[in-house]
């Protein structure tokens, strides 16, 4: 049988379609790509990881803190973990930190993106000082809050008695048993998740969350006066004084003249 002989202007039509498939497939690639990338705001790192902003700009994704955990707590970002790829990270209901004394995936890290002075003190390394996330407790899922005695957490805790302590009150339902809620010390936390590991509800009542996303932040408009260190936060603050029509007038005149004040 005699082969058709393709033309230019087919051949140029099927190389159109080809370089358009090809054009959509690295569009929906590099579409996926940037989704990853930018899905990280509940990633867990290693102990003494940089802020998430100058981790991603310093880890280049060796791997060498994965390789160096004993527990196979730490794994690499792959395709559809929806985070940074190539990042290390774990989940501590899989498998939290064990807070080895000597932080091995630390001092191996090439690039300082894990900064060893993070948990160096006194010339020694303390994983105590570790800032991995921190724990939050969901009163109303966790079986102590009801009522049932439960401190699952709490023993699991390897900062025993500091991190995380139990808050005992009266059961007013049944007026013999007593609460034994659990508290989480955000100064003392490591985030190991430990304690999620150890919860025995379905889902754990207490999780770990990176610190910028479980913890508040107070700004510069108040201070503890008590607290000596706490007012080092003001030495750089400048303010401003605006004043208005009712800055004039006497605080006591202006509360008996409360339709002055509204229109004020």
């Amino acid at each position: 049988m005699k082969k058709e002989v393709v033309s230019d202007r087919r051949r140029f039509f099927l190389n159109m379609a080809r370089a358009f498939g090809l054009a959509t497939l690295g569009a929906l690639t590099w579409s996926a790509y940037v989704d990853e990338v930018t899905a990280s705001e509940l990633t867990l790192r290693p102990p003494a990881a940089l802020d998430e902003e100058d981790f991603l700009k310093t880890c280049i994704k060796c791997g060498m803190c994965v390789e160096a955990c004993p527990f196979d707590t730490l794994s690499l970002a792959k395709p559809g973990d929806n985070k940074p790829l190539g990042t290390p990270y774990f989940t501590p209901r899989d498998i939290p930190c064990y807070m080895c004394p000597d932080i091995p995936c630390v001092p191996v890290c090439p690039t300082n993106a894990l900064d060893i002075t993070k948990v160096t003190k006194n010339n020694k390394l303390d994983i105590n000082m570790a800032q991995m996330g921190v724990a939050v407790v969901d009163s109303k899922n966790c079986i102590a809050f009801w009522g049932i005695q439960c401190d699952a957490c709490y023993r699991a805790c390897p900062i025993l008695g500091d991190a995380i302590t139990i808050e005992y009150s009266k059961n007013e339902r049944t007026g013999k048993h007593a609460f034994m809620k659990p508290v989480v010390n955000s100064d003392s936390c490591t985030g190991c998740g430990l304690c999620e590991k150890a919860c025995v509800t379905d889902k754990a009542a207490i999780f770990v969350l990176p610190r910028e996303v479980a913890l508040g932040k107070v700004g510069d408009y108040y201070i503890k006066g008590w607290d000596k260190a706490d007012e080092k936060r003001l030495e750089k603050v400048t303010s401003e004084t605006t004043k208005t029509e009712i800055s004039n007038r006497k605080a006591v005149d202006s509360l008996n003249d409360m339709e002055g004040l509204l229109n004020d």
